[in-house]
């Protein structure tokens, strides 16, 4: 893996992203000895708090977008984490440089990345003095959205 780890930059313009951005050098693990590189970019929108997009550029390739539970990402630095879809554990905390690794599914497709521990830590730790763990739904106007639910489906 690439050294420059870390790129937490100024938000950019688009409606969803109004909080800090993460730029990571991953890998795409393929195999025992084969790796692709990957660029990662972690973008977190305090309006949206309980989520992280992931945007995953492959040189040549499409811009694939995921939406990541923050407490998903938080507890995989250290233990196994989520279920399904979405899963993250460490893979080398012994390691000089501590990795983690996080497997996407979707359908019959999967793929594993490895992906540095240390610029995402510090990184979600800032998301966490932003919108406080158990804080993400404080905001939320639960009148509204109970009456939305209770209102069913509106004829066309």
């Amino acid at each position: 893996m690439n050294g420059d780890h870390l790129g937490v930059r100024a938000p950019r313009t688009a409606p969803y992203d109004c909080g800090p951005e993460l730029i990571l050098d991953i890998e795409r693990v393929l195999g025992i000895s084969a790796r692709q590189a990957v660029k990662a970019e972690f973008r977190f929108d305090p309006g949206s708090p309980l989520i992280v997009c992931v945007e995953f550029l492959v040189a040549g390739g499409p811009r694939v977008l995921w939406r990541i539970g923050r407490d998903l990402l938080q507890q995989g630095l250290h233990s196994v984490s989520g279920l399904g879809d979405v899963q993250m554990w460490p893979a080398h905390p012994e390691a000089d440089v501590a990795t983690a690794r996080l497997r996407l599914a979707s359908g019959d497709m999967a793929a594993l990345f490895e992906l540095p521990v240390s610029p995402l830590a510090e990184w979600l730790e800032h998301t966490y003095e932003l919108v406080p763990a158990g804080a993400e739904l404080s905001e939320m106007d639960w009148d509204s959205a109970t009456a939305d639910l209770l209102q069913g489906p509106t004829a066309p």
